[in-house]
């Protein structure tokens, strides 16, 4: 097991890394931004080093600075947390230049899914199903008006490289093709530095449901059920829930062994989640995969009693998973609901500014990661979030219900929140109902 690891990130899931790295008995290094040099994960860490200036590109995003970090506190390894260079192969491969363990997949994994139309290939060579569209990138657009003819209007063009939502267009008729083929290319170069996108069938409100893999390096792997992860906003998740209303266990199992195979395709190791699209009739198609861990974790851990994040140490360390599949079992029911620093009345503008009152809920059966405090500042550089509130109830009504409650207890000053929106959600007769798909936040909310 290692002695000391950095956590490359801030916020939230700084914190919650380094809990599990105390509870594994290791030591941690926090990295700080100028603009995050009293932030409570500093404070959290055994030691903590200075990176850079606020802007993300020039701290958090900067690899010779977290390198330099880590090497000069001696830490033997790399947890990237979400978001940043979770998800940077090139990152991933720099650490291992250096001697560094990365706590997380392979970078040739993190390559090839992180292509959007490579992965799909893949999957469809591995038996796991994708939605109907592109088997490549398109590269002009008399090639894309012919497929999508094929394919059938609505499509969605899709870029190739990213994710987050960004480089994403609906079109509903030929009329439209043109243009977002150039608005989509031109905002994944933008964000991701290539611009290649490909084309998909637009399936009309489905769910989106995930699957947390994690994988050892002993050829092991277990699949930890599913998620809901329908209420979205821009494509940007807001709430989730485990287990799904919609899967049967028949789905659940089916959709866990496509994850396998697509895990075992790439010769995955670490954490990792397959995102998939269900529609009404019970078909579901691969969409994409996260190589890393994700915002939402916390609801796979109360409902199947598995810290995902010390698997991945643990894993990371080359030590065997300490489950088995046959040892999974979901018990329950666990919704998280994301606090992030925005006006939902205000087309959810970002609210940076100071907390001046900071009262988290409690009571059973209620967890609260976070990483705000009263007197913290929300910087506008970074993600909006302050805190994840997740419940657990023998059932998803009790569930929702200690939710009600929780979110009734949680006072934030200072700053707008998400808080009521999310109130409004727990009162929805058909979010009680569990009839909820990918368009439904966007129905109820002006701006999400």
């Amino acid at each position: 097991m290692f002695n000391k690891i950095l956590v490359a990130n801030r916020g939230e899931i700084a914190i919650r890394v380094m809990r599990a790295a105390r509870e594994l008995g290791i030591k941690t290094v926090a990295v700080y931004s100028d603009a995050d040099k009293d932030a409570p994960h500093v404070h959290y860490a055994d030691e903590a080093f200075p990176i850079g200036p606020a802007q993300s590109t020039l701290s958090y995003l900067h690899i010779p600075n977290i390198i330099n970090a880590a090497v000069h506190t001696g830490a033997e390894a790399i947890h990237p947390g979400y978001g940043f260079l979770s998800e940077n192969d090139h990152f991933a491969r720099v650490c291992e230049t250096w001697g560094l363990v990365f706590i997380g997949p392979p970078a040739d994994a993190i390559q090839k899914m992180g292509i959007k139309a490579e992965a799909r290939r893949i999957m469809k060579e591995a038996g796991v199903p994708v939605v109907p569209g592109t088997e490549g990138t398109v590269s002009d657009v008399a090639e894309a008006r012919a497929i999508a003819e094929q394919i059938g209007y609505p499509i969605l063009v899709k870029a190739s490289f990213g994710g987050g939502g960004r480089g994403i267009r609906i079109v509903e008729s030929a009329d439209g093709l043109e243009d977002a083929l150039e608005r989509a290319s031109r905002e994944a170069k933008s964000a991701f530095g290539q611009g290649d996108v490909y084309l998909e069938k637009y399936l009309l409100n489905p769910r989106h449901i995930e699957i947390q893999v994690i994988a050892d390096k002993h050829g092991n792997v277990v699949t930890l059920g599913e998620r809901e992860s329908s209420l979205q906003r821009r494509r940007q998740k807001v709430m989730e829930e485990a287990p799904s209303p919609a899967l049967t266990p028949e789905i659940r199992e089916q959709m866990s062994e496509a994850s396998r195979k697509a895990a075992r395709a790439v010769d995955y190791v670490s954490a990792g989640t397959l995102e998939f699209l269900l529609d009404d009739t019970g078909h579901f198609y691969f969409m994409e995969m996260n190589t890393r861990v994700q915002v939402e974790h916390p609801c796979t851990e109360m409902v199947t009693g598995v810290d995902v994040v010390k698997e991945q140490i643990r894993v990371a360390a080359g030590l065997p998973l300490s489950i088995r599949q046959e040892d999974v079992k979901m018990q329950g029911w666990s919704i998280e609901c994301r606090i992030n620093a925005e006006d939902p009345d205000a087309m959810f503008r970002p609210s940076p500014g100071t907390v001046t009152t900071w009262k988290e809920p409690g009571g059973p059966w209620v967890r609260v990661d976070a990483a705000a405090q009263a007197g913290y500042v929300v910087q506008p550089y970074y993600d909006s979030l302050l805190a994840k509130l997740v419940t657990w109830g023998r059932d998803r009504d009790e569930a929702v219900a200690r939710m009600r409650r929780a979110l009734s207890e949680f006072e934030v000053d200072g700053v707008k929140t998400t808080i009521q929106m999310h109130q409004q959600l727990m009162e929805d007769a058909e979010f009680q109902q569990g009839r909820i798909h990918i368009n439904f936040l966007g129905e109820r909310f002006k701006g999400a």
